[in-house]
């Protein structure tokens, strides 16, 4: 299984069989999104119910693995938010590079929208935050208004009906996962502790022999199974977010089919992409994102919480830079790239636009981790965490009423 330039027709046809998953992918994202919603739903009420010490009680239990030469100890927050979550990024790898390979991100004309519309999104919210705070408690937190929950704003893409065309969610998507590549990079570089370059060293080198080891055709599952976890624990010990050897993991992974079938250049099978992505999929959408968000979400909600929170910095900065920053930072930034040459998909209009930035001002699984990466002070996570479930929901709602005024069926003459 080798990356080796293929012919024009062998590409094309490994194309066609990757941008096939896209709807399946979206079908899945939004099922997930009500499965997520349930998480949400368990968190916020076992939180808040006469029993909510269980619900502490049993995130701060400690799950011990031992390798022998290697152990962790770590409670189940730990396990279900990091751990977990490398699943998860390492899907959202094999998302970017099927974008990057022959998605929306494949060609610059195509790609220049959504990006242009992610970076817009990404600036303007973190502006806002970093306004509202001032430079006081939970400046650090800026990059947590950045992000766009791809579950949700497909779910709510969705909801708003079957008018919306499929160039709008597909353009999500894209917008989607170059935030997530933003996202990424900011983990990367902006929230990692002080590096360990042994152990930082042996995960490039994990990384590396995963490389050569796809170059010489090894496509034997255990093997990359076992060197993705020595490479997890290695990353984990380098003060890098272990999340990012999963993305860095996805996107290593062979986009081409095995074995083309002689002159007609047909591959034999669907590639271990494909193959990957469909298996994973689900699993990170229906298992891992609400595992994530029962371990996160769980804010206990009263009027003196509440009122704190309206009053906070943290929690005004995340919402207005979700609610007002990434709308508007997305429709100027798509505005500039239109007014450069670009242009925008097939039956997408400015309305449908700025619908679309609304819904991406839904934070939620994203802005949850990188607050917890922010914040250590337990006040200013509460804040943050309330700041993103009221954005969220407000984007929503919002969202999904501006695009089915939109697409609204216009009656016959």
């Amino acid at each position: 299984m080798q990356d080796s330039a293929p012919t024009p027709g062998a590409r094309r046809t490994a194309v066609r069989l990757i941008r096939g998953p896209v709807q399946r992918f979206i079908a899945t994202e939004t099922s997930g999104a009500v499965i997520l919603l349930g998480g949400l739903a368990i968190a916020l009420g076992w939180a808040n119910s006469p029993w909510a010490e269980g619900y502490h009680h049993l995130l701060e239990q400690h799950i011990r693995v031992d390798l022998g030469m290697w152990s962790i100890d770590k409670d189940v927050h730990f396990w279900l938010s990091d751990a977990l979550m490398t699943v998860f990024f390492f899907v959202v790898g094999l998302e970017i590079k099927r974008e990057v390979v022959a998605g929306e991100l494949a060609h610059l004309r195509q790609a220049v929208i959504p990006i242009a519309g992610a970076i817009g999104g990404m600036a303007l919210p973190a502006l806002i935050y970093l306004a509202m705070v001032r430079g006081g408690p939970g400046s650090q937190g800026w990059g947590v208004p950045v992000a766009t929950d791809i579950a949700f704003a497909l779910g709510v893409l969705m909801l708003a009906g079957s008018r919306v065309p499929f160039a709008l969610k597909v353009m999500l998507l894209a917008l989607a996962i170059t935030d997530d590549i933003g996202g990424i990079l900011i983990i990367a570089i902006f929230y990692s502790d002080g590096l360990a370059v042994g152990a930082l060293a042996l995960a490039g080198a994990i990384l590396l022999l995963c490389y050569v080891l796809r170059r010489a055709g090894v496509w034997y599952l255990p093997v990359y199974v076992a060197l993705g976890v020595v490479g997890w624990a290695a990353t984990l010990e380098s003060g890098i977010h272990p999340t990012i050897f999963g993305v860095a993991l996805g996107l290593l992974t062979p986009w081409q089919a095995r074995r083309p079938v002689g002159a007609i250049e047909v591959p034999a099978e669907a590639s271990p992409l494909e193959r990957l992505e469909k298996a994973l999929n689900p699993i990170s959408a229906f298992l891992i994102a609400p595992l994530f968000a029962f371990a996160n979400a769980g804010v206990a909600v009263d009027a003196s919480t509440l009122s704190e929170a309206l009053r906070a910095p943290v929690a005004q900065g995340i919402f207005l830079g979700l609610i007002l920053g990434k709308p508007l930072g997305i429709l100027l930034a798509i505005r500039i790239a239109v007014a450069l040459g670009a242009r925008l998909p097939e039956g997408v209009g400015w309305g449908s636009i700025t619908g679309l930035g609304i819904v991406a001002g839904i934070g939620f699984t994203v802005a949850l981790f990188i607050a917890g990466l922010s914040f250590e002070e337990a006040g200013l996570l509460t804040d943050a965490k309330l700041g993103i479930l009221a954005a969220s929901l407000v984007a929503g709602i919002l969202g999904w009423t501006m695009l089915r005024l939109v697409h609204a069926p216009r009656a016959s003459a």
